[in-house]
């Protein structure tokens, strides 16, 4: 379903193009892993580049079940309940093969703020919350049951779409539930200019004590390169109220998230804003020891 952003600025969506033009698969049949294959050659690509370039971290994403819903058609069982449900119960394959494999699982889950303003436009933000949210996070725990959760982080994205955002479900009415998944790390949009603004709400929001926040500081849309005197401002607002052991700096979302378009920013540009994530985080360090 199109956006109520798009559908409040036709011109700008028809100008942009939207997933309405995509054939999305189905699920025709009872789901079930039969081959692992692909999984274990990508674990194995991974693994193979981490060994040559020997970095502190190496993260794997994944999808969530909830956002599986919306771009994998259920065609097969008889509700959206029994057909996320049975998503969750494959996905668990998934999920403990990148744990066992030694890398940080990053769960995608669009569905818990995007979907709001697409696949269930037609409900209340309370309606949201309560029938898709709430249930969207107990499945994923049911999932994630069993492993780390210092091994895992859960990502929340509104679109990785430059676009206008009017009708995005604010930070503060989602997060509350996002805190119930069982993944230590809650990564959040916070440099774009739509959400920026939300680590003021922030300051009245009672972070769990076992979990640790990944603010987005670096814009994954465009092609500006962030000073890192910005990325360390942006960082030094949530350490304000937020335990600098519990602050890790990233990215808004991927730079390159759709495989039928080209990626919006340039690779060359992509490596400078990685640089001014590391330079920016690294002298919000300094100013925080300084103090």
């Amino acid at each position: 379903m199109v956006g109520r952003d798009m559908l409040e600025h036709p011109d700008f969506a028809q100008q942009r193009g939207n997933f309405s033009d995509v054939p999305f698969p189905g699920c025709i049949g009872e789901l079930r892993y039969e081959d692992r294959g692909p999984l274990e050659r990508d674990l194995a690509h991974l693994k193979a580049a981490a060994d040559r370039w020997h970095p502190a971290e190496v993260f794997m994403t994944a999808p969530s079940p909830g956002i599986l819903t919306r771009f994998i058609i259920n065609l097969h069982y008889p509700s959206e309940d029994a057909y996320l449900a049975a998503l969750a119960g494959v996905m668990q394959t998934e999920y403990r093969a990148v744990v066992e494999a030694g890398f940080l699982l990053q769960i995608d889950a669009p569905d818990l703020a995007s979907a709001r303003n697409n696949q269930y436009r037609h409900l209340s933000d309370d309606e949201f919350r309560s029938r898709i949210a709430e249930r969207n996070i107990a499945m994923l725990n049911a999932a994630t049951a069993g492993l780390p959760p210092d091994r895992m982080r859960l990502h929340i994205c509104w679109g990785n779409y430059e676009g206008p955002h009017t009708h995005d479900l604010p930070l503060t009415r989602i997060i509350d539930i996002a805190f119930k998944a069982i993944p230590q790390a809650i990564s959040i949009e916070a440099a774009n200019p739509r959400h920026d603004h939300e680590w003021e709400d922030m300051q009245a929001v009672k972070v769990p004590e076992d979990k640790i926040l990944i603010p987005g500081v670096i814009d994954s849309t465009n092609n500006f390169v962030e000073h890192p005197r910005l990325v360390a401002q942006r960082l030094l607002r949530y350490a304000q109220f937020l335990d600098r052991e519990r602050l890790i700096a990233g990215i808004d979302c991927g730079f390159g998230t759709a495989v039928r378009r080209a990626p919006k920013v340039t690779d060359s540009i992509v490596w400078a804003k990685l640089r001014a994530l590391h330079d920016g985080a690294e002298l919000a360090s300094k100013r925080l020891c300084a103090s």
